[in-house]
């Protein structure tokens, strides 16, 4: 049984792709890192990967958050992406750091923070990329 795909993508030339979400129609487009011979225009692919762990982390922490009644709008998440510097090319690291309200009790602290560490995506990356995520009550 042939499912329809979640996204294409299409080669742009000059290293740049324009992905289509297929089921709402959203567009993003990728350009290759200037450290990778490109302009750094838009998101890489691998920048891609990290704001996939850091709105993931966000996502999932929502959705137990809403079943518990506890409040998060406005929280907000940074990824810093670390390359390797060795062959091959690839993420090496990934620090996410989340800004999250002060008013949250120690108790729902600490259920979130487990809960960040269990998204989908922190669970699918290769075990060798570092995730290093800190939470910051403010």
């Amino acid at each position: 049984m042939m499912t329809a795909p979640t996204a294409t993508a299409r080669y742009e030339g000059q290293l740049r792709t324009e992905a289509t979400h297929v089921a709402s129609g959203t567009i993003i487009q990728t350009d290759a890192p200037v450290d990778n011979h490109g302009r750094g225009e838009a998101f890489s692919p691998t920048d891609l990967v990290g704001t996939a762990l850091g709105t993931c982390i966000l996502t999932t922490m929502a959705i137990v958050a809403e079943r518990h009644d506890i409040e998060l709008k406005g929280s907000t998440v940074q990824v810093k992406k670390t390359m390797s510097q060795d062959a091959p090319r690839r993420i090496a690291q990934l620090n996410v750091d989340l800004q999250l309200p002060a008013s949250l009790s120690e108790s729902d602290r600490t259920l979130l923070e487990r809960v960040a560490h269990t998204c989908p995506v922190a669970l699918s990356l290769h075990p060798e990329i570092r995730q290093e995520i800190r939470f910051v009550y403010e």
